[in-house]
């Protein structure tokens, strides 16, 4: 028998006292045993199938007020019965209706009793019963013969035996849960997987430029050979709205790690669009600290793509490398630019772009300086990287845009 008919049962005969819990299951007297969290063929008007622990709850509380019975069953952690279904489930558990649509047997209810006591339930047949004995056996000569038949009914009544005392032992959610578990070691292995294939295209791009760079190289000097004409290029002046100088332009950042784009983290900002603090990149680094970065717009439509050097080192820059420097991330302090072979800032932001970056929520004191000098403010978020790419973008615009008006001056 299912749970349901049997709790319907006992209720109709008034022996829900019977019914008693040992561990995690419920004990009906002597005849029946189910576990607690076994799914009823009720569902409700939610859509989901009420278990017998519910059911017993409600039946053994149904006179108390729905408010009350709602606290009682949230106190002892068991799902309570909706109030629209409180009516017709209590009118169908007392036998004051004989069915109901919210009923959805998966088999028959007239399951074997357990006990194998058919003193209750005259109507129904036993198991025993199903199964020929020699002397109930047909004649197998004789025309009628029903042997097959009622072989087949004591299987199913025997299935029916075993499906009636199985226990779920897991779910869907349970095996979903994954306990015991650590998904950790997946992780670090992925990233670091990750970690070596941009190291390695990283690698590959600067061999490439490096390659090309060659390869124009010898390709002018050639050109040079034979037409006659010298192919060396010429040093330039620092003139008022000069070209950029022959080579690879540069882009200056600070030494110092108060500002939030260094050379560390300068790559992963202009490149991917994410902004990664000067202290964690330095704990990732391997090895000593580069003396030149080279980073290129990736995310561009555009087919050329030009690259730049990133440098933090001005004293180490040489009289025709000044002529390439198009862009310079300032610190906001004065003594970043001692020594430069410029005379004031008027100058140095006539020739070279600048750029300063700061938290959005920055108090504006710390630009007070930057804000005297012609330099493009940019702001980011402290937390929202996803903002990050947009910061980025704008460098990239201004940047291009500052190339191009230099390049036709």
């Amino acid at each position: 028998m299912d749970p349901l008919s049997a709790l319907r049962d006992y209720t109709i005969r008034g022996e829900l006292d019977s019914i008693v819990r040992f561990n995690d299951e419920f004990r009906f007297g002597s005849d029946y045993s189910f576990p607690c969290s076994a799914e009823t063929a009720y569902r409700s008007k939610q859509g989901s199938l009420y278990t017998l622990e519910t059911l017993l709850y409600f039946v053994r509380n149904h006179h108390v007020k729905h408010i009350e019975y709602l606290q009682k069953a949230r106190t002892q952690g068991i799902p309570a019965v909706t109030l629209p279904d409180r009516k017709p489930l209590l009118e169908y558990l007392q036998g004051k209706v004989s069915s109901s649509d919210a009923i959805e047997f998966l088999v028959p209810p007239n399951t074997i009793n357990l006990n194998l006591n058919n003193s209750r339930f005259p109507d129904l047949p036993l198991a025993s019963s199903l199964i020929p004995s020699e002397s109930t056996a047909p004649n197998p000569n004789a025309v009628d013969d029903f042997s097959e038949p009622t072989a087949q009914n004591a299987d199913l009544s025997s299935t029916k035996m075993i499906q009636a005392i199985e226990r779920p032992l897991k779910d869907r959610e349970s095996l979903l849960e994954c306990k015991q578990r650590d998904f950790y070691s997946v992780l670090v292995a992925s990233t670091k997987r990750e970690e070596e294939r941009q190291r390695i295209e990283s690698q590959q791009r600067k061999d490439g430029l490096v390659a090309k760079s060659r390869l124009m190289g010898s390709e002018e000097t050639r050109y040079g050979d034979e037409s006659g004409y010298d192919a060396t290029p010429k040093p330039k002046m620092h003139l008022k709205g000069s070209k950029i100088g022959e080579g690879v332009p540069i882009i200056l950042v600070p030494s110092a790690f108060q500002t939030l784009i260094t050379i560390y983290n300068v790559k992963e900002f202009l490149e991917d669009g994410v902004f990664i603090p000067t202290d964690v990149k330095v704990k990732q680094m391997k090895g000593t600290k580069p003396d030149c970065v080279t980073v290129q717009k990736k995310f561009s439509r555009d087919r050329v793509v030009t690259a730049y050097e990133v440098r933090d080192k001005p004293s180490a820059l040489k009289a025709d490398d000044w002529d390439r420097v198009v862009a310079v991330f300032v610190l906001g302090k004065e003594w970043q630019f001692k020594d430069w072979p410029f005379k004031d800032h008027v100058e140095i932001f006539n020739k070279i772009l600048g750029f300063y970056m700061r938290f959005e929520d920055d108090s504006l004191e710390s630009a007070k300086t930057v804000k005297q000098w012609n330099v493009k403010i940019i702001s980011i978020s402290k937390n929202k990287r996803h903002q990050d790419r947009t910061a980025a973008l704008e460098v990239w615009d201004r940047l291009e845009e500052f190339v191009r008006s230099r390049s036709h001056s």
